[in-house]
């Protein structure tokens, strides 16, 4: 005989009621919803460092972008039933259609137009929970399933639920109706080999399906004809860690749910102080970071939640009782404290393990085993590594980190700020583990059974498929961050390649950055600067040559991206500092600042540049100031002229005479209608400079100062000033 057990995927009341039943009805056969492929893993549940959240992948080795992940947390019903039958040695088996045939439907989906028309289908609990006065679904299910525990009844008032509901609603869509008929397939299976009490564990959606009288032949014509015109594929399956944050609706997974952190509380407290214990962990949050929270704190708000749960006439608070309860006394109504809450408890941070022997790629077991050896875990928790590259270890992580954003797995992110600089012995990295990097291990293994190997010829292959300049000498860089020598040769010849046959100047000046900190910097990370020197040095040049002929008859949008790489290639130049080089730019910048067909704001930008290393003297920039603010000059191009020769810095205002009286003169002699034109492009060249900057030139503005001292002219009462003084002597016990 058949029991059929109802389910939420991810429920604690479920997994709690389930249990119980299974203790009372001692079944000789578990027939679970879940991947066929995955039978011969279930032992594995009760290994020594199988720890959930865990999922089951199930993927094809020829396609691994083909796969599919079947999540298990501690408190799903599903991760309970597989540990009862393997506790107590009864089989239990997978009864859902074979990931091979989904997997083969996904593929058909994808490569047909009408993978665009499927929409989402909406919550069918919606009308329950509307029936009873609730506001949605998960809220109804929460306060009537999971926040309760009663046995075998609870599946008898589920199985008449869900079969009222799916009458009123209808059929199901098409792959839904092939896996009920698949899981009717399983049971008579199991029935025909002679078990006589057999649990069949499946979602609440599918309860009514499994137990109509539907014949056997009628099931095997469904699924003929479902999957007819489907590939034949070949599917492996392993465990792979899972995170807390992965189980929710908003991670995109289907059967996600609102709030693991609390069904996890739920599963591991069951008594009546539940409530007493959720709030205790909010408190100690809080004191965490240094946030009042005292005992009479606790004390009031589990009063109020109690309160709350009885004029809602529940028989205990439920999450939504607490969080009021812990809005209204612990945060005194700051909705800001209670983000934290709900991330760090209510989702949670959980990322669980599996056992080692586990089958997996050598890919994987290889970063396993380097990840043991350089001492770095894996966690969901987001976490900042400080890495001195001057010691050993820490200097193989930073290979293994930069290895692994070669093969598109980022499990670190290098800040950008502290002393995270590429001048200095220092990497600031943050770190956070995703499960999902287990299938781009997978689909990575093509390319290496070794992490340096598979990251080398990821790099040798796309230095051959990428054209930009920019982006070779950016994977030049990365592979000398990685350490893959081998890598380093094929990188650097498409980039020389790709710069023979190339004469625009953007791309040119976009490779300079990257190899500039390669060569500048490649001594802090033990890199011979010397693979890149020869080929920085050509591309300056070249670079050089064309810059000039780029800034001719662009508009405003070129101009502006032009200016964003010639900055930048101006400060590669400078990394460089090698004489050749240096004065084949200046000679550039000198061609760009006076070429009258070139844009005014890369002619202003040459201007600035050369004033600031020197080359041009402040009379020399004064001059070319005032021809391009003269009065018969545009606006509109006086504007540009003067937003590329500021270079969002007020240092050259602030401190140089002559450039302000100029700037001053041109402003305060233009019309009226000139003025209008040009303000808006004044201002946006103005709002660039920092708050400090734009309160000194209005200082300065309004005193009418004309020398290069900003304080000079300011009017001093020498009365006034002398009155604090008889007050400081005597607090600095100093004699009259």
């Amino acid at each position: 005989m058949a029991h059929l057990f109802g389910i939420r995927h991810h429920g604690p009341g479920c997994a709690r009621s389930l249990v119980r039943a299974l203790e009372a009805l001692k079944p000789d056969c578990v027939l679970v919803e879940g991947p066929p492929e995955a039978d011969e893993l279930v032992g594995a549940v009760l290994q020594a460092g199988m720890n959930p959240p865990v999922a089951l992948l199930s993927y094809c080795p020829d396609e691994p972008g083909l796969a599919i992940y079947h999540p298990f947390a501690e408190f799903s019903p599903e991760w309970q039933a597989l540990r009862w039958a393997a506790t107590n040695g009864v089989p239990v088996r997978f009864i859902d259609l074979a990931v091979a045939h989904s997997l083969a439907m996904t593929k058909v989906q994808r490569e047909s137009e009408d993978e665009a028309k499927d929409s989402p289908r909406e919550d069918p609990l919606g009308e329950l929970a509307k029936a009873a006065g609730y506001a949605d679904g998960e809220a109804w299910w929460n306060h009537q399933v999971e926040e309760r525990g009663d046995g075998e009844e609870l599946f008898s008032a589920i199985a008449e639920a869900m079969t009222a509901l799916r009458a009123e609603v209808g059929e199901t869509d098409t792959r839904d109706l092939l896996r009920e008929a698949q899981m009717r397939q399983g049971l008579r299976a199991a029935q025909k080999e002679g078990f006589e009490r057999i649990a069949v564990v499946c979602g609440a959606w599918h309860l009514p399906a499994l137990q109509a009288n539907v014949t056997a032949k009628a099931d095997t014509t469904l699924l003929k004809d479902g999957l007819a015109g489907c590939p034949k594929l070949k599917v492996a399956a392993t465990w792979v860690p899972w995170t807390n944050r992965l189980l929710t609706r908003a991670s995109g997974y289907g059967a996600g749910i609102a709030s693991p952190g609390w069904y996890e509380h739920l599963w591991a407290d069951t008594g009546a102080r539940r409530s007493i214990g959720w709030l205790a962990r909010v408190a100690a949050l809080m004191r965490e970071r240094d946030l009042d929270c005292s005992s009479a704190h606790l004390i009031e708000a589990a009063r109020l939640a109690d309160t709350l749960a009885a004029l809602r006439g529940r028989p205990a608070p439920g999450l939504e009782e607490l969080h009021e309860a812990t809005r209204t006394v612990l945060t005194l109504g700051d909705e800001a404290m209670l983000a934290f809450v709900a991330d760090a408890l209510v989702v949670g941070d959980r990322l669980g393990t599996v056992p080692p022997d586990l089958p997996t790629v050598p890919l994987q077991r290889d970063l396993e085993q380097t990840q043991k050896s350089l001492r770095l875990k894996a966690e969901a928790l987001r976490k900042t590594l400080d890495l001195d590259l001057r010691q050993p270890n820490d200097l193989a992580r930073s290979h293994l980190l930069h290895r692994l954003k070669l093969l598109d797995l980022p499990w670190g992110e290098i800040a950008q700020v502290g002393r995270s600089s590429r001048g200095s012995f220092h990497e600031l990295w943050t770190l956070q583990w995703q499960p999902e990097f287990a299938l781009r291990l997978i689909e990575a293994s093509r390319f290496g059974q070794t992490v340096a190997q598979a990251a080398a010829n990821r790099a040798i292959e796309r230095s051959a498929q990428t054209e930009a300049l920019g982006e070779l000498a950016a994977l030049i860089d990365a592979v000398l961050l990685a350490d893959l020598p081998a890598a380093v040769p094929a990188a650097t010849q498409a980039l020389q390649d790709r710069a023979a046959l190339t004469g625009d100047a953007g791309q040119l000046l976009a490779a300079l950055p990257p190899l500039a900190q390669v060569f500048r910097y490649g001594n802090v990370r033990q890199t011979d600067a010397s693979l890149v020197s020869h080929l920085l040095d050509s591309l300056i040049v070249r670079g050089a040559i064309a810059l000039p002929l780029a800034a001719t008859a662009l508009d405003d949008e070129a101009a502006a991206t032009l200016r964003t790489q010639l900055l930048a290639a101006h400060s590669a130049v400078g990394l460089r500092d090698a004489e050749d080089q240096t004065a084949a730019w200046r000679k550039a910048l000198e061609q760009l600042a006076g070429l009258p067909t070139a844009h005014e704001l890369l002619q202003g930008l040459a201007t600035r540049l050369l004033l600031d290393a020197g080359d041009w003297t402040s009379e020399r920039a004064a001059q070319q100031l005032s021809l391009h603010l003269s009065a018969g000059a545009d606006a509109p191009k006086a504007a540009a002229w003067l937003d590329g020769f500021l270079n969002r810095n007020a240092v050259v205002l602030l401190h140089d005479a002559t450039v302000w009286g100029l700037v001053d003169a041109w402003l305060a002699g233009l019309g009226e209608a000139h003025f209008v034109q040009v303000l808006p492009l004044v201002r946006r060249s103005f709002a660039q400079f920092s708050a400090g900057e734009r309160r000194d030139l209005g200082q300065r503005a309004v005193q009418g100062a004309v020398a290069a001292d900003p304080q000079a002219g300011a009017d001093w009462d020498e009365a006034r000033a002398v009155l604090p003084l008889p007050t400081l002597r005597l607090l600095m016990g100093l004699n009259a």
